[in-house]
């Protein structure tokens, strides 16, 4: 559980002001559009880039992958900071589609909070619901924002009640639309008393608010065509009588959600939301490390890589790797010690991200992502300190559901094959298994289309066509257990072990029925479907 105790000492100016928090939803529920608006109110961009749209407009910051350019989906999580008033955000965009949910939950385990994106007219759906289950076992605070309302969407207290009823969680509305599809002008502004209105005609504009005295100001009646004021009157004294009050400790704890309506792709609602992630969104929070946790506002530096990217320049061979800063006063060309090598490491070139544009890093606090160019070195579940013995734990790496054999077109090229699987293995794209009988590598995957990531990705990066062909086997375990144990086991099912790319036993399987033999056969070998991301 995060301590969200209020006898935890204040955290230093720099570092309180920090939100890092990641967006959540289902494919298509406007994340990325979401994503390009707070870029824009945030100063960093000048016009916000739409997934669907034609031309200039059509270049999203966030999705910087040929693939996600060519296919209008995020396939890999992007990072970008920047400042809205007095807070520095933290923002990474998390692909929303489950054939990428790896990714996804390794991310979570880098921010402090996750703001959930719901469409108006679908509501709840199920890939939401498993990205809610990843923060519910982590306890993170999450904000609510119900997109595309300016679309036929359901009724407000229908979508509420979804909300409560398949997440179990307690909703309460920080804002309420006003009218629905075609007829909504804009939200009323439950907190502030504000009424905020659209304009429909251009999209990179911000909404005008104008300042209400209660539900009871004549001002309401001039802006609010009357057939809609009535029912919205109605509903907001519905709502305020049956829902919770919005209770900013609860939100913490992740027992409450607030929820804000809205529509991205109008820049409509996001600055209300925006001002919410900095109002009730948490500080840096502690994180869970062996032998023990570390606070943010502990002045030696120590941070963690939660993920991987090759090639981020296809012009140079590089690796980033995104570290969550835990603690301290990162300064360009600091020596950290790598822990799990226990070598020093000079970090004289890290970046700030704003997705694929990057530039030089002279600073960051607890709470901020930074990215450090390295070829190798720094692999998933790694932590880096000012000398102390410390490892974060808890970044998940899952058995694959799907596996391959993969080949490359050229006979001759399979050494560079080798290396290319080896790269993609480390940044967590795949699961990458040497048989230990044949030629040859196993990938494993979470979904399908990561196949043609994968292939696509080899071909565009390495210049190497590949082939994937079904194998005989169907799922992976890792092997644990004592030593002459493993060593017993692995003797006599030979035709089924495999090493992945850190030189871990694996079991390959077949049938389900395998797996029940090798419990029943060999009660003191384990065989697990996750490990832990770290040495």
């Amino acid at each position: 559980m995060l301590d969200v105790t209020p006898n935890r000492p204040d955290l230093p100016r720099e570092i309180a002001r920090r939100r890092t928090f990641a967006i959540i939803s289902h494919p298509d529920a406007g994340k990325t559009t979401l994503t390009e608006k707070f870029l824009l109110y945030g100063g960093a961009i000048q016009m916000a880039g739409q997934v669907r749209a034609k031309g200039e407009a059509r270049r999203t910051r966030s999705d910087f992958m040929q693939m996600e350019k060519d296919r209008g989906i995020s396939v890999s999580a992007s990072a970008m900071s920047f400042d809205y008033k007095t807070f520095r955000f933290n923002l990474v965009d998390t692909p929303g589609h489950s054939d990428f949910s790896e990714d996804t939950y390794r991310t979570l385990t880098a921010v402090d909070a996750a703001v959930m994106v719901i469409d108006g007219a679908k509501g709840v759906e199920s890939q939401t619901q498993k990205l809610f289950e990843v923060c519910r076992l982590r306890d993170l605070p999450i904000l609510t924002f119900c997109n595309k309302m300016d679309r036929e969407s359901r009724e407000t207290f229908e979508i509420i009640d979804e909300i409560q009823e398949n997440l179990a969680i307690d909703v309460t509305p920080a804002s309420w639309p006003i009218g629905v599809g075609r007829d909504f002008i804009g939200c009323y502004d439950l907190i502030n008393d504000r009424l905020e209105l659209m304009d429909r005609a251009d999209r990179n504009k911000v909404a005008a608010s104008i300042e209400i005295k209660g539900l009871d100001d004549p001002l309401l009646a001039k802006h609010v065509p009357a057939e809609l004021l009535e029912p919205f009157l109605e509903e907001v004294e519905m709502a305020r009588e049956l829902l919770p009050k919005l209770d900013p400790q609860a939100v913490l704890e992740g027992h409450m959600t607030p929820i804000w309506f809205g529509s991205a792709i109008n820049s409509f609602g996001v600055k209300e939301l925006m001002e919410g992630i900095g109002t009730y969104g948490p500080e840096p929070q502690p994180q869970r490390a062996t032998p023990r946790e570390i606070s943010p506002e502990e002045t030696k530096v120590s941070g963690f890589v939660f993920k991987v990217q090759a090639n981020m320049d296809p012009k140079h061979r590089d690796r980033v790797a995104f570290l969550r800063m835990a603690s301290g006063h990162f300064k360009r060309g600091m020596k950290l010690t790598h822990v799990r090598t226990k070598k020093p490491m000079a970090v004289s070139n890290p970046v700030l991200f704003l997705a694929s544009d990057r530039e030089l890093a002279e600073e960051a606090w607890a709470g901020d992502i930074i990215g450090i160019p390295n070829h190798g070195q720094l692999r998933i579940g790694d932590t880096l300190t000012e000398g102390e013995a410390l490892r974060v734990t808890g970044i998940p790496s899952f058995a694959p559901e799907l596996l391959q054999t993969c080949r490359a077109g050229d006979p001759m090229k399979a050494k560079h094959l080798e290396k290319a699987l080896m790269q993609f293995a480390e940044e967590g794209a795949a699961k990458v298994f040497k048989p230990s009988f044949g030629s040859g590598f196993i990938v494993g995957v979470v979904g399908a289309l990561q196949f043609e990531v994968l292939a696509s990705r080899i071909e565009l990066e390495y210049g190497l066509p590949v082939r994937f062909e079904p194998s005989q086997f169907t799922s992976a375990r890792w092997v644990q257990g004592d030593k002459l144990a493993v060593d017993k086991f692995t003797n006599a099912n030979k035709q089924h072990i495999a090493h992945d790319n850190d030189g871990d036993i694996v079991y390959l399987t077949r049938l389900q029925w395998d797996i029940d033999r090798i419990e029943r056969d060999y009660p003191e070998v384990t065989l697990t479907a996750t490990k832990e991301m770290m040495v």
